[in-house]
């Protein structure tokens, strides 16, 4: 990346199990000029989940250290774990005008649109995208095929996802969930957007 080019902060947000981490996954593996910011967790790792990769998992205690200690460029409860997006992972890499992405809960999303009309860098930097899935019923096969949760979390879920899709205007793009492939290049478009 030359040095002259401004960084792209791009924050990738949606509901739960809209398919967020899959197409970030295939946005970083197609894109050597990208890196993933990794935010912190409460919550205990799935299976497959590494720490450090997935997310920094931390126990409640270190958490509470950290948002007390002002290390979070923006967190939140979701579900009933602790999210949390450290700033030294972004202010470094954009520091070193890197490109980075961000997979974020809808409120932490929005936090860094908040953030960004306070910081020139920060909004030079930013990108927001929304991914939904293209209706209720879409989105509730998406959850049901992770096999991870039962009914009744199932229900909060889209409960919770219903509430966030009405934020869908606050963010720069919004994505009508297809295909994986389909999704990857919605997402490669905006990257080659925001970068030039």
């Amino acid at each position: 990346m030359a040095v002259d080019t401004q960084p792209v902060l791009l924050v990738l947000s949606g509901p739960s199990g809209v398919g967020k981490t899959t197409v970030a996954q295939r946005l970083l593996a197609n894109n050597e000029s990208l890196a993933r910011v990794v935010t912190c967790t409460t919550r205990a790792p799935r299976k497959g989940e590494v720490d450090g990769e997935a997310y920094h998992f931390l126990n409640v205690e270190e958490f509470e250290r950290r948002v007390a200690a002002g290390e979070f460029l923006e967190h939140a409860e979701v579900y009933g774990q602790g999210y949390g997006t450290m700033k030294s992972a972004v202010t470094e890499a954009l520091s070193a005008r890197r490109d980075v992405i961000v997979v974020n809960d809808v409120q932490g999303a929005l936090t860094f649109s908040s953030m960004a009309r306070k910081d020139s860098a920060l909004a030079k930097a930013l990108t927001t995208v929304f991914i939904v899935a293209e209706n209720a019923e879409a989105l509730r096969e998406r959850l049901e095929s992770r096999g991870e949760d039962t009914p009744e979390v199932i229900a909060e879920r889209l409960a919770v996802a219903e509430a966030e899709m009405v934020q869908q205007g606050k963010f720069d793009h919004v994505v009508v969930s297809g295909t994986r492939e389909a999704d990857a290049r919605a997402l490669q478009d905006i990257y080659m957007i925001a970068k030039s």
